[in-house]
């Protein structure tokens, strides 16, 4: 339903809009495309999130373990990102004794109830609430080619950590699929 209010909302017929808007899209495109670029080889910058069960999560006392961060529009990305929450969940090689996955997206908690009320298996997944979005800013996600609410939402995007903090892999996927065997064989190369 949010997918088809937000088609109907965005197709109100006024196709001409002005030339200033989409620059400053694409603008803010090729920024957050360079920002999310320039985190591979580098330090993942530091975050403190709430998880979904109340927990305060600091990326840094991670350290010592791979993490996998999976950045994505939440609640209103059904079934593509819930498939894909809901794999990590079930996977034991992206959670284990060397390994954490983050997923990460801006819903509120009471919003990422209605979804577990909805789809249980979500709720075996260590989802991050970045409500005000900072930490997606932050990585420069809310404009990537997988976003379908460019420069408010973060799409479909993954990052790999090594267990000094630093990005190693990078993936935008606008095709939204469940990645995990990708993910993996990224993953092994780490060891």
């Amino acid at each position: 339903m949010a997918a088809v209010a937000f088609f109907l909302a965005g197709n109100s017929g006024n196709d001409n809009q002005s030339t200033n808007g989409n620059d400053h899209h694409q603008e803010q495109a090729t920024q957050d495309e360079n920002k999310f670029n320039a985190l591979l080889g580098n330090e993942a910058p530091n975050f403190t999130l709430e998880s979904f069960d109340g927990k305060k999560i600091n990326l840094q006392d991670l350290r010592g373990k791979k993490v996998v961060l999976f950045f994505n529009e939440g609640v209103m990305c059904y079934p593509a990102c819930w498939n894909q929450i809901a794999a990590f969940g079930k996977d034991n090689a992206f959670n284990n004794e060397s390994t954490s996955t983050l997923v990460i997206n801006p819903d509120t908690k009471n919003d990422w109830k209605t979804a577990v009320s909805k789809m249980p298996e979500l709720a075996s997944a260590n989802v991050l609430l970045d409500s005000n979005k900072n930490v997606s800013r932050e990585y420069g996600v809310l404009s990537l080619p997988s976003s379908m609410h460019k420069g408010t939402m973060p799409g479909h995007t993954y990052l790999i950590l090594d267990k000094n903090g630093v990005v190693r892999f990078l993936k935008d996927d606008p095709q939204m699929a469940v990645r995990n065997d990708e993910l993996r064989k990224e993953l092994e190369k780490l060891n």
